[in-house]
């Protein structure tokens, strides 16, 4: 098998983003398009590849600290042939080197393993698109046969070849070896007065060997990222891809547009998303999931015919099978829900385990606990588990009963089948089977008027 060596060019400023953050940082569908097109081409390649980078310098580095990666500075930015010459000598001269770039973030490993299966005996392949306008890109400049002779940039062309609607997308592979013989022979001569790494092409033809033309047949797949708007725009796009093949693997979504997902997504069969809902990182949902609308669930995984109503933040946190979750509530990392528990309105969990069918239904905060099941939280209940230092656990057992406006002060244990009467302040165990109170006693003060206003 022929080795495959990519070098992706990541060393310009991007200006045009007014960003202090490095273009190739920024991200798309919530990952950098530094990293997106490093993923794309480890599946091209068993081997090392090399990063360019100069722009941003260290902050580009630390996106990823992988084996396999090597780092390349390109201290002066003197054009894309002045970029690969800083890191073609580690590519082996029979290796496939594949140029790609990291501003190009929606590009896909089969494009690219179908330009470097189109090199075979050829000096060079070249990917090329036919986009609506190619104002702004280099033009292939074909013989009357149709075969290319060169690339000519924007710049530097005159009107017939601007007419031209091929373009360059500037991924290219080649040799090692000739693309080494190549890059030494390149000058600035042109408007720009860089080195251009198109002028490999001219080369190539004047060595009288062929160059082919791939041409990409989606063209948004190739388009690169120069401003904030054609961010914006790929980032639909991105985000389209994503929810359509959620769609075609079994998800309803009420309105493709208004779903954002900003990571990976796995779903089952039968799931509903309603509109506005925002899915991040790693998220896993089983079959028959309902997520109503304006909800955001990040590093989750929620089990088989969970509900989540409207407005519910989910963060980190396990969602078992038939759960109930929200409206407006609030799973933060460490919560764990097993089988047909239930979370309700304005209700905030932190760490806490919740055992089958428990119920906190309404205006409570659960953190640091650990609960059993069947329990029932009256609304308004919270567990104490921080002293402003430290934090202490809360354990409740199996079928526990608290009365609303309840304050279980951690560390404390409340045991199985225990009923918590309503407005109680809780420091100590409460035993298994039994009634706990722990209420200032009431009383009226008799002849007591309510002050009235001095007037004035």
């Amino acid at each position: 098998m022929t080795q495959v060596f990519p070098i992706i060019l990541a060393a310009g400023q991007g200006t045009r983003m007014r960003s202090d953050l490095p273009k190739v940082l920024h991200p798309v569908a919530g990952k950098p398009m530094l990293q997106r097109v490093l993923e794309t081409c480890k599946k091209l390649t068993n081997d090392r590849l090399a990063v360019v980078y100069g722009h941003g310098g260290e902050q580009v580095k630390q996106l990823t600290q992988e084996d396999g990666i090597v780092w390349v500075l390109q201290a002066e930015q003197r054009g894309t042939g002045h970029a690969v010459a800083q890191a073609i000598e580690l590519a082996p001269d029979e290796a496939i080197v594949l140029i790609a770039y990291a501003d190009t973030p929606l590009i896909r490993s089969e494009t690219l393993q179908q330009l470097i299966a189109h090199l075979g005996d050829a000096a060079l392949a070249v990917l090329t698109s036919k986009p609506v306008s190619p104002t702004g890109y280099g033009r292939i400049v074909r013989n009357a046969q149709g075969a290319v002779l060169r690339i000519v940039e924007e710049k530097d062309a005159d009107e017939p070849t601007r007419a031209i609607r091929e373009i360059n997308t500037g991924f290219m592979v080649a040799k090692g070896s000739d693309f080494k013989r190549w890059l030494k022979q390149l000058t600035p001569n042109n408007a720009q007065g860089e080195y251009y790494l198109t002028d490999c092409i001219g080369m190539a033809v004047a060595e009288q060997r062929e160059v082919k033309a791939v041409l990409c047949a989606d063209p948004v797949e190739a388009e690169g990222v120069n401003n904030r708007v054609q961010l914006a725009r790929l980032e639909r796009v991105a985000q389209q891809r994503q929810v359509e093949a959620l769609m075609l693997a079994g998800v309803t979504v009420a309105d493709p547009a208004r779903l954002d997902i900003r990571g990976q997504v796995k779903a089952g069969k039968d799931c509903f998303i309603d509109v506005n809902v925002l899915l991040l990182g790693e998220v896993e949902l089983g079959d028959r999931v309902i997520i109503e609308p304006n909800c955001v669930i990040q590093d989750a995984n929620i089990g088989h015919g969970a509900h989540i109503k409207a407005n519910t933040c989910i963060e980190s946190a396990i969602v078992a099978a038939e759960c109930e979750i929200g409206p407006f509530a609030r799973l933060r990392p460490g919560t764990i829900l097993a089988e047909q528990a239930k979370i309700g309105n304005f209700v905030e969990t932190k760490k806490a385990k919740i055992g089958r069918g428990s119920k906190v239904s309404h205006l409570s905060y659960i953190g640091d606990a650990e609960m059993g099941a069947d329990v029932n939280i009256g609304a308004g209940t919270i567990t104490c588990n921080y002293d402003g230092v430290n934090k202490f656990k809360t354990t409740i057992g199996d079928r526990v009963f608290v009365g609303s406006c309840t304050q279980l002060v951690a560390p404390v244990t409340i045991e199985d089948d225990a009923t918590i009467g309503a407005g109680s302040t809780i420091t100590k165990t409460a035993p298994a089977g039994q009634l706990t109170l722990a209420r200032a006693k009431q009383m009226t003060v008799k002849g007591w008027q309510r002050p009235v206003k001095e007037q004035k």
